[in-house]
């Protein structure tokens, strides 16, 4: 929210306004770009960037973090207009958001707080290989096989194709050349660098095609209001479908998890008001919901826009609402701008986005300082990869969950023996069935023609199958002619 004493302060509105612009520049060619990987046209790409703007900009939640389609939902929202059709995208995303609006109400967002880094990672690093493979064959204006391990096996079939093919060998330099203008520009004058990066880049790739004569794949631009359609009864009577419901859990799921580790992010970059994530929830769950009213694309908090609105100097909510107003002007206004730009240039720009989605540079530290969790993060990459996007996600909550339980549950065994031949085995920490094995096959080692008692005192915790599996060893281990070993709780 926005105080009538912040917008009083001139200083502080032309600096969140001047801020708002770089925002703008930012968000427009990723706005397209997702649209179009996505496979929607690409003015709901600004539909849902407008939104992100105009009306979780005014909500309360993160002051300074800026919504809008993103790079991580793209494999999702593809996948779900391929399989059940543009025309039911809209139900599932306004579904999608109620369902945020709820788990913000009940005060769940602090819950996603809970979700492993490393899991969260690893989701992001398997959608950022997903979009890299999928968006190598946009660049060189060639069909993308649709799983994963299609778009691997590919490959060398793709690199024959664009040697061969002059069409391809032109679309896919565009592309090239636009990923080559995004890894340059960081390292130009500042003065330069004034134009945001993927704005300099699409500009540049679209002038090269013009200046050369070139006749690239463009984006099939209607306009904004032919672009939205309204989903009517018949769509939403389709939400009944178990496959549709699995869908919308996903999409709640991991739009409210990218939104909320964004507002994480974004809090470590700035002194001023922290997030609340409950209200941060319900903002982006009241975003979703009319995005999916108007049958656009899904939204969270991007990390990009977010830190380029730092970065730019913003203090203020003013300056993610007038970015949306700078999308709302542009869409109306210059709409056939957005048909001039090569897809290819776009395919560039979401290539590089899915690299930087991919934690290479996390990997190898985490590897030598918490071999486990990196273990967790590539297998939960590599499960999004091979499978799908929730059922990825899924497999990788489910190994966290027990990898925790394993580490969680160490047990120790000692064993004494007293004068007269008596042996006290102790049992100390938390005896659960993932331990089991371990502790029965030191048991079964000890000798059974002496008297033996079983200390369980010093558990923390057993639980039921540790605890019905150590009483049938006591009853069967000792020979006939020794008394049976005694369990003391």
């Amino acid at each position: 929210m926005i105080s009538a004493k912040e917008l009083k302060n001139p200083h502080v509105v032309r600096r969140d306004l001047l801020a708002s612009l770089v925002v703008f520049l930012v968000a427009l060619p990723l706005c397209v770009g997702v649209a179009v990987a996505s496979g929607v046209p690409a003015e709901l790409g600004l539909v849902t960037g407008i939104v992100g703007g105009l009306v979780v900009g005014f909500l309360p939640g993160s002051k300074l973090q800026v919504s809008g389609p993103a790079a991580g939902l793209t494999v999702l929202v593809y996948e779900a207009v391929k399989e059940f059709g543009l025309a039911t995208l809209g139900p599932i995303v306004l579904a999608a958001g109620l369902l945020q609006v709820v788990l913000g109400l009940a005060r769940f967002g602090r819950w996603f707080r809970a979700i492993s880094v490393s899991v969260v990672q690893g989701m992001l690093g398997g959608i950022g290989l997903i979009i890299v493979l999928g968006q190598v064959y946009a660049m060189a204006d060639t069909e993308q096989p649709g799983s994963g391990l299609a778009k691997l096996a590919g490959l060398p079939g793709l690199a024959v194709e664009i040697i061969t093919n002059h069409e391809a060998l032109t679309a896919f330099g565009l592309g090239a050349g636009t990923v080559a203008v995004l890894l340059l520009w960081p390292r130009l004058p500042a003065t330069v660098r004034l134009v945001p990066a993927p704005l300099a880049a699409v500009a540049l790739t679209t002038a090269v095609a013009f200046l050369a004569g070139l006749r690239p794949a463009v984006a099939d631009v209607n306009g904004l209001l032919k672009a939205i359609d309204l989903p009517g009864g018949a769509d939403f009577a389709r939400l009944a479908d178990v496959a549709i419901i699995g869908t919308v859990l996903a999409f709640a799921l991991i739009a409210s998890a990218e939104s909320l580790f964004s507002a994480a992010a974004v809090d470590r970059m700035h002194d001023g008001p922290r997030t609340d994530y409950d209200k941060e929830l319900v903002a982006q769950g009241v975003g979703n919901t009319l995005c999916g009213a108007l049958g656009a694309l899904p939204m969270t908090a991007v990390i990009v826009r977010s830190a380029t609105n730092v970065q730019a100097g913003a203090t203020t909510a003013l300056s993610r609402i007038a970015h949306g107003l700078w999308l709302l002007l542009f869409a109306a206004l210059l709409p056939a701008a957005v048909g001039i730009i090569p897809l290819a240039a776009l395919a560039g720009i979401l290539v590089h986005a899915g690299c930087k989605l991919v934690p290479a540079k996390e990997f190898g530290p985490l590897w030598r300082e918490h071999r486990g969790e990196a273990v967790l993060l590539a297998v939960t990459a590599i499960a999004i990869v091979v499978t799908n996007l929730f059922e990825g996600v899924v497999f990788g909550l489910l190994l966290a969950v027990v990898k925790s339980a394993w580490e969680t549950s160490h047990v120790q065994l000692t064993t004494r023996r007293l004068t007269g031949g008596r042996v006290v085995v102790t049992l100390t920490g938390n005896a659960t069935f993932l331990r089991l094995p371990r502790i029965l096959e030191q048991l079964e080692k000890l000798p059974q023609d002496q008297p033996i008692e079983l200390d369980l005192t010093g558990l923390r915790h057993l639980d039921h199958a540790c605890r019905v599996a150590l009483e049938n060893w006591a009853r069967r281990h000792n020979n006939a002619e020794i008394e049976p070993v005694t369990i003391r709780r």
